[in-house]
Order: structure tokens, then sequence, then C-alpha cells
């Protein structure tokens, strides 16, 4: 990472905790910055595959947002999977599961293509792109828009 890009995103830290807290009523305690996330990735692949996909991500995104955990460290993520009801041993077998490693990459090559280059980010109806940290109203509209659309 550029310090170029972590100056920008540590800059953006304190609208992000105020956003949070002012329109979604969370207090944010991150864990370390400068991660790596693939082996959560990786993880949130064999999630989905056991049927637990969603509750993993969120409980992933709790463990770093609110709990400061690194996310980084397998120990933590086996913990995670093992509070979702997944097995402990076969989770951290499936993060060096090639399957699973091809499935990552082929989502972070399609976030590539589509030009991501922050998160969250969110894509409605396969045609709006909101990406970053946004007000809940933001959010509304654009899922309107495109529901509107879809009909």
């Amino acid at each position: 990472m550029s310090p170029e890009y972590r100056a920008r995103i540590e800059a953006g830290r304190p609208q992000l905790e105020a956003m949070a807290r002012e329109q979604y009523g969370l207090a944010l305690n991150p864990g370390p910055f400068g991660i790596s996330s693939r082996a959560a990735l990786v993880g949130a692949k064999f999630a989905e595959a056991q049927g637990v996909g969603d509750v993993y991500h969120d409980a992933v995104f709790r463990a770093y947002w609110q709990e400061a955990k690194n996310i980084a460290d397998l120990a933590v993520l086996a913990d995670v999977a093992t509070a979702v009801g997944l097995n402990r041993d076969e989770f951290l077998a499936a993060l060096d599961n090639p399957t699973y490693q091809q499935e990552m990459l082929g989502d972070v090559q399609q976030a590539f293509q589509y030009g991501l280059s922050g998160v969250p980010a969110l894509i409605y109806n396969y045609k709006y792109l909101v990406m970053g940290a946004r007000p809940y109203e933001l959010l509304a509209q654009v899922a309107e828009k495109a529901s509107e659309e879809a009909e």
C-alpha cells in the first residue's frame, strides 16, 4: 500500500467513525490497519459452501470493526468460524484449498474489472456502484432506483 493511499484512508477514518455512530448507531473499534484480509476472504468462500456465508461475513466484520481483532490471524478467523457453526479443523484446512483460493481470486479479479478501489462496495442491479462508507439515505435511494428499473 502506497504511503499516499494509506494517508488518504487514515484521513477519512474520523468521518467514517462519525458516520457509523450518527447514521447507524455503531461505535467503531477497528482492528489493525494495513493487514491482509485474503485468508478471511478464502474463509468466506468455504463458509458460503457450508451455507453460512452471510453469518460468517457479519461475524468477520464485527470482529474487525467493533472488536479490534486482527482478521489476518488464522486463530482469530478460526474462532469466528467456530462461533458461526463451522468445524474449526475443516475451516483451517479450507484456507489452503486451491478451489476456495481460486474462487476468492476470481472475486478479486472481478472487483478490479469493475474498477473497485474501496470497501465496502455495493453494486445494485448490475448497474449502480456505491463505493466506500455512505449514508443510509444514499444507499436507500440507489436501492429504490434500481428496484424501480428492475420492474
